[in-house]
């Protein structure tokens, strides 16, 4: 299995060889270092936790930085689990993108954009209610969210609140280009989040 973190640096279009364009986002992705690894024996399951950034130590709470074992101090920490022990690593082990290589389709998440409260026109696409026939000011009003002899509101209804901030995870996102010596990877597409979300790609 293939893991590394990331950031998003923004979109741009790459040219390949038999001259067609195609719309891909520049990540920022790796090295990452191995500060933990969890086992079935001691914590229940496998899993690898790695730490990538950058962070003052001022910054960090000392219960963070004894996690990380005087290794850091790193930006983020994060696990990726395993079913297979043999592949994890070992503790103050490097992990780089030459794990990947062109044409291959990782699964990637990160946190969407936070759009804060918005209303039903913008978070459900309601096309909101007719301009003629005497009404005045219910063109992104969200029409009735009852009926009939209920006297609740159903579980589930669509109305006004927060948008975004949610974490999204596409799946078989094809690497373009691959940059070692920056540690760079182009993938095909748009990627969920602002610039400098930062990304969790597995193969």
């Amino acid at each position: 299995m293939k893991y590394i973190l990331g950031t998003k640096v923004g979109m741009t279009q790459f040219y390949k060889e038999n001259g067609t364009v195609v719309p891909v986002t520049v990540i920022q992705a790796g090295p990452v270092k191995i500060t933990q690894v969890k086992t079935t024996e001691t914590d229940g399951y496998n899993a690898v936790q790695v730490g990538y950034g950058e962070q003052k130590k001022e910054r960090i709470t000392k219960a963070r930085l004894g996690q990380m074992k005087d290794m850091g101090p790193f930006r983020h920490l994060q696990e990726f689990r395993f079913k297979n022990e043999s592949l994890v690593g070992a503790v103050g082990e490097t992990v780089d993108i030459d794990q990947f290589s062109v044409g291959d389709k990782v699964q990637m998440s990160s946190t969407s954009k936070s759009k804060g409260f918005q209303g039903v026109v913008k978070r459900h696409g309601f096309h909101g209610g007719p301009r003629t026939h005497g009404q005045k000011h219910s063109e992104r009003e969200p029409g009735s969210i009852g009926g009939g002899l209920r006297n609740r509101v159903p579980k589930g209804m669509r109305m006004a609140g927060r948008m975004g901030g949610d974490t999204i995870t596409l799946k078989n996102v094809v690497i373009v280009a691959v940059d070692k010596d920056n540690h760079t990877l182009l993938v095909k597409g748009a990627v969920p989040g602002r610039k400098g979300t930062l990304l969790s790609l597995t193969a």
